[in-house]
């Protein structure tokens, strides 16, 4: 099964920007749909952007524009390019993937929007 790692989470201020990695354990990475969640403190797990294995790109309506989600299958990696991050964007986020209707998660960075 595929194991991922994320990391690049940290304290930005207001209008800042981060970029998330998650890297993959596998070299049959780019055959998961991947996806990033994030979740608040007291609030549900969301759905961020979600990358397809075949298809563009989608995302939540309160970060479009925003955010960008890519994928290197070369460095079995996905990202999310965070930028004009604002308070509420304040999360812990997590990569997913997903293949024959398993999902796997990552363990989660933490994101926080402050001044």
């Amino acid at each position: 099964q595929v194991q991922l790692v994320e990391s690049g989470g940290g304290l930005v201020q207001p209008g800042g920007s981060l970029r998330l990695s998650c890297a993959a354990s596998e070299s049959t990475f780019s055959r998961y749909a991947m996806s990033w969640y994030r979740q608040a403190p007291g609030k549900e797990r969301e759905l961020v952007a979600s990358l397809p294995t075949f298809g563009g790109t989608n995302y939540a309506d309160s970060v479009k524009g925003r955010f960008t989600m890519s994928r290197d299958i070369f460095k079995n990696t996905v990202y999310l390019q965070m930028n004009s991050l604002r308070p509420e964007d304040t999360a812990v986020y997590y990569c997913n993937a997903q293949r024959f209707g398993l999902d796997y998660w990552g363990q989660g960075t933490q994101v926080t929007v402050s001044s």
